[in-house]
């Protein structure tokens, strides 16, 4: 049930003017456990989870077209080993509810695999397979993401794939165009990000979208994402819409 404030922040909202590609930070969940008095962060991560399915329930009922969450960065996979063993249960569990049976939503994942156990990494594919042929909300999950790596793969694929069909030199330089390259990203086929908001007070994109974020408009709040509430995220809708995008112009 929405309480005044929310449907006061709905009204303030233009509508016609939300977002339809939402990416999320999802940053603070260590810090709020530590604050919160837990000697093991990851208590943080599987509050986080608890918050990440309800978000993206709020961005279904908006029709909100597609959103990305940031949940495993390559830097990420250099913590604690007991940390990272917890996470690499917690991340497919997240995920395999986000692709839960009897669900509507398509998973992507976003990011390369082959730094995680091979269990997790299954877990992660057969949950996008599954939901390879439906028609709901578009869901990319970064994992093992790395906004330079993934510009940086884009342009290795696109090369080689012209290599392989026999391109001179030349060819091979002229081939290396901002929309071949936007033809070879992890997001390939959706739209750029229209609004990237990141949580815990943390005012830098750490690497996330870099190619598809160069226009997006970005809300930053000092929230830790376990405690990110509907009216945080109906907030920055509103800032958003009301917002004049101007693409570099």
């Amino acid at each position: 049930m929405l309480s005044v404030y929310e449907r006061r922040l709905i009204q303030l909202t233009d509508e016609t003017r939300l977002p339809q590609h939402v990416a999320i930070i999802c940053d603070g969940n260590r810090r709020w456990a530590r604050e919160a008095g837990f000697e093991d962060v990851s208590h943080g991560h599987r509050v986080g989870a608890q918050r990440i399915a309800e978000m993206l329930e709020w961005c279904a009922e908006l029709g909100i077209e597609t959103v990305t969450i940031y949940l495993l960065s390559t830097e990420n996979l250099q913590r604690a080993s007991d940390e990272l063993d917890a996470l690499m249960e917690i991340v497919p569990d997240i995920v395999d509810e986000i692709a839960t049976p009897d669900g509507q939503w398509r998973v992507r994942i976003v990011g390369t695999l082959d730094q995680l156990p091979e269990a997790a990494a299954q877990r992660l594919r057969q949950a996008a397979e599954r939901t390879r042929d439906r028609s709901g909300m578009n869901v990319n999950v970064a994992v093992g993401y790395g906004g330079r790596q993934e510009i940086a793969d884009a342009v290795r694929a696109l090369l080689v794939e012209k290599a392989e069909a026999g391109a001179t030199m030349q060819e091979l330089v002229d081939a290396v165009t901002v929309e071949a390259i936007d033809e070879n990203l992890y997001t390939k086929g959706q739209p750029d990000p229209d609004l990237v908001i990141r949580t815990s007070g943390e005012q830098r994109l750490s690497g996330f979208l870099l190619w598809q974020s160069a226009y997006s408009e970005i809300w930053f709040t000092d929230a830790y994402w376990p405690e990110f509430r509907r009216v945080d995220f109906l907030r920055a809708l509103r800032d958003y819409s009301a917002r004049s995008r101007r693409f570099g112009k």
